[in-house]
């Protein structure tokens, strides 16, 4: 087994900003006078030096990973040439990304932007140069959900390496030839350990297991085999939409957040004496989405839009992709202002067929 020590991930880290920006997930422990208790949000930030608040294992980041592959808002087209702005731009290096970005996050990402006639060129850079040192949850918040969306709390598809937090460091495994690339060019920073490691890791991973199923069992969480009975057909013309949509204050914070969302808005701006062509992500959850022109909006009442997103996530998918467009990873439940459950709502929908 590949093991390498916190003091050698640091210098593994450092030397990493000579190719790349590196993103570290942190997490503080104060607000002022507040402390944080287990189970705060952690976020993104990136790397200059090894600091006590960075938590490469515990839960995702508040962040999707979608923000490194496709920017919120950014200019992919200026003038009227054909060359493609950011080419000369750093690639990322994504450190502590979790499971319920990797494996379904980017099978719809993937979808959308890589796997069509049509190759989004930004996207498909960022996936070819960005570097995912991804890692094991090492316990779960209120909010996680994963393995009722089918996905286990610990990486296992779509890393360049993945870091397990054990005893004095982190068992190392590769998942790409990028990732061995990596290690055998800083092969002094990796030693050989014994298969006791490995058996923490595994208890480790048991334990997390246990307390996110804890979690679908205390919110009555329906499991992904029960998202196969046509769900969304069946309940098309429920009152459950109108009902769940009327705390609803459209800010759009469900979609901007989920790792699997994609939709976005191209406009066009002045740059100084040339256009430029910028693009934006959207929301279907906003009055603007759907509308045409002359005004017309076929999804013009909020609960039309509400049950548009679930229709997405839940029917659309499975039918055109064979996977749902959930991962379980609860941001939506801690970003909506309004306490719009998404797992309460699937229990609903799913106890009225």
């Amino acid at each position: 087994m590949k093991f390498i020590t916190n003091e050698n991930l640091a210098e593994l880290l450092d030397a990493l900003k000579e190719d790349y920006r590196v993103f570290v997930p942190v997490k503080k422990t104060d607000i002022g006078s507040y402390p944080i208790k287990k189970g705060a949000q952690r976020y993104y930030r990136e790397y200059e030096e090894f600091t006590d608040d960075i938590v490469i294992g515990e839960v995702r980041p508040f962040e999707p990973l979608k923000a490194f592959f496709t920017a919120a808002r950014e200019v992919v087209a200026k003038g009227f040439t054909s060359e493609v702005p950011h080419q000369e731009d750093k690639p990322f290096a994504i450190v502590g990304v979790k499971n319920c970005d990797l494996r379904q996050g980017f099978a719809v990402q993937d979808h959308v932007y890589k796997d069509h006639d049509y190759e989004d060129p930004f996207y498909v850079k960022n996936r070819e140069n960005n570097l995912i040192i991804a890692s094991d949850c090492t316990c779960a918040i209120d909010t996680c959900f994963c393995r009722a969306a089918g996905n286990q709390p610990y990486p296992e598809e779509n890393y360049d390496i993945n870091l397990s937090p054990v005893r004095d460091g982190y068992l190392v495994e590769v998942g790409s030839a990028k990732g061995e690339n990596l290690l055998e060019k800083h092969a002094s920073l990796i030693e050989q350990v014994g298969e006791e490691r490995a058996r923490e890791r595994d208890q480790q991973r048991q334990r997390v297991t246990e307390e996110v199923d804890s979690n679908i069992e205390q919110y009555e969480v329906p499991t992904y085999s029960k998202f196969k009975s046509d769900i969304i057909e069946r309940n098309w013309d429920s009152d459950v939409w109108y009902e769940e949509s009327k705390t609803c204050v459209e800010c759009g914070a469900c979609t901007i957040i989920c790792p699997t969302c994609h939709c976005f808005f191209l406009y066009d701006q002045k740059d100084g004496d040339k256009m430029e062509r910028l693009r934006v992500w959207d929301s279907c959850m906003l009055k603007h989405y759907a509308r045409v022109a002359g005004g017309e909006n076929p999804r013009g009442e909020l609960w039309m839009r509400l049950r548009n997103r679930f229709e997405k996530k839940f029917d659309f998918f499975p039918k055109v992709a064979d996977f749902y467009a959930c991962t379980g990873c609860g941001r939506c439940v801690s970003a909506c202002p309004a306490k719009i459950d998404i797992r309460k709502v699937l229990k609903r929908l799913v106890d009225n067929v």
